[in-house]
């Protein structure tokens, strides 16, 4: 689990937040990469104007800092690519 996801489900109206949000952190925890990392990875990878944010970019780069991990999400342009580098869970 990435902390910028718990954070993120921790702002919005959650059934059970308490226990819900201490299942989440009793989670196996990805590596966050560093600032820099990312800004890197946005170069190298090409992923500027793909219509992704900042939070996006850092989830891509902890898919490569946390291998095998693959990226899960229903966001379309996320998922678009993901999918283009490889990294992208074919879940329901």
């Amino acid at each position: 689990m990435h902390p910028y996801i718990v954070a993120e489900l921790a702002l919005g109206s959650l059934r059970d937040r308490t226990s819900t949000l201490a299942f989440l952190d009793l989670l196996p925890q990805a590596k966050v990469a560093q600032s820099s990392e990312v800004r890197q990875m946005i170069e190298a990878r090409c992923l500027y104007s793909q219509g992704i944010g900042l939070i996006d970019a850092h989830l891509i780069a902890a898919t490569y800092l946390n291998p095998p991990t693959l990226l899960w999400t229903k966001d379309k342009r996320l998922r678009a690519v993901a999918e283009r580098l490889g990294i992208h869970a074919n879940l329901p």
